[in-house]
């Protein structure tokens, strides 16, 4: 096992970006040459690479994974006094783009394995106002998609797919993004296909409907200076579809890379008895689903995640609480009054769930610190009760 000084980052970008270094200089160095530096060839080119990835026949670049679901909605023509239904347990961005709509988002519980949305609460929540569906795959692993959409089309109800987390993950063989009438991306530099600042994709096998999304991420313009709707400025700059197309043709190794990590933390966690109902809960992969492993997070019970974080982060380990506030429970949308005894799963979640370091280039001797820091903390939880 590794030395118990060692320090462990949450994430470390540059190590991963490393590899490809001269790579991304090259192309940057072509896109300052071109002068092209909104609606360049690599654009483009990097729409047509995603569409091919995720199964679909359209993908529009964007400047943000939130721009994505906002523009997915504004396609929709999502009004006021419509209703959205989303998980609680997810990033802002989810949920914003609804209310920045004026509409309503209707919060979901998750289900307890998975942390991903529940469909039959989907189900349930239902009403003549709802207007689309936003399942989140979260972490990596697509919700039950198949289920969802089962629902959703059984009321002829548009479902857009967070899938800011899981670009490359499946669920049936199907890849994220490809089961909706739209799917939304994010490039954020921790993402798994990460840019050099933010950048965003929708995807779709509606043409009119991805032609829409494009009007509006441009302000509705077209032809120029000619403005058919009230859109947004959107855009995807060349200079990051420039990184992302080097890191699009790197992404399956990567992928393979945090499986390998994930499979390891589950063996050393396993092999150092921490794994059991009062001490950590492991990641439940959905036999069904194709995981990228966006992130590694365990369950830690009786009250003890806190502690055991701070307990991490004297050592010099990193590790994040994704996510520590539910949506429902955020003050920006107590004016929705909503009832945290109606989501007990999400609010179980953000009391127990602790994320560990995973990226590609994580070490087996950093995993082994990771994991020898945690029995640690066990150990001496146990000595104390003794």
């Amino acid at each position: 096992m590794a030395g118990p000084t060692q320090r462990v980052p949450l994430l470390d970008i540059n190590r991963d970006n490393k590899p490809h270094r001269d790579e991304f200089v090259e192309a940057l160095a072509a896109v300052v040459d071109s002068g092209r530096f909104l609606f360049g060839p690599d654009v483009v080119e990097l729409e047509s690479e995603i569409a091919t990835y995720c199964q679909v026949d359209h993908a529009v670049g964007c400047a943000s994974g939130s721009d994505a679901l906002l523009l997915a909605l504004m396609a929709l023509d999502i009004q006021p006094g419509d209703e959205v239904i989303v998980p609680s347990f997810t990033f802002f961005a989810s949920v914003s783009c609804i209310t920045r709509l004026g509409a309503t988002p209707v919060f979901v519980d998750i289900c307890p394995d998975t942390f991903n949305v529940d469909p039959e609460c989907i189900a349930d929540a239902i009403t003549p106002q709802t207007r689309a569906i936003i399942p989140v795959h979260l972490f990596g692993q697509c919700a039950q998609i198949d289920r969802i959409c089962q629902i959703a089309s059984e009321h002829d109800i548009p479902v857009i797919e967070d899938a800011a987390q899981a670009i490359g993950a499946a669920y049936h063989s199907r890849p994220a993004g490809s089961w909706g009438l739209t799917g939304c991306f994010s490039f954020y530099p921790t993402k798994n296909l990460g840019g050099m600042g933010d950048g965003g994709m929708l995807t779709s096998g509606d043409a009119a409907v991805a032609d829409r999304m494009r009007l509006l991420a441009g302000h509705g313009m077209r032809p120029r200076y000619y403005h058919q709707a009230v859109g947004i400025n959107s855009r995807l700059d060349t200079f990051q579809a420039a990184v992302l197309r080097i890191k699009l043709r790197h992404l399956s190794e990567a992928i393979e890379a945090r499986a390998q990590i994930a499979s390891r933390y589950m063996r050393l966690l396993e092999n150092a008895g921490m794994v059991g109902p009062d001490q950590i809960v492991l990641p439940t992969e959905d036999p069904a689903a194709f995981h990228v492993w966006n992130q590694f997070g365990i369950r830690v019970g009786e009250q003890r995640r806190d502690a055991l974080r701070t307990h991490l982060a004297e050592r010099g380990i990193g590790s994040e609480i994704y996510y520590p506030v539910p949506m429902h429970r955020q003050e920006c949308f107590q004016y929705l009054n909503v009832d945290g005894a109606s989501l007990p799963e999400t609010e179980r979640a953000s009391r127990e769930i602790l994320n560990l370091p995973i990226f590609p280039t994580l070490t087996e001797a950093e995993q082994e610190t990771v994991v020898d820091a945690i029995a640690a903390f066990y150990r001496a939880g146990a000595k104390a009760a003794a």
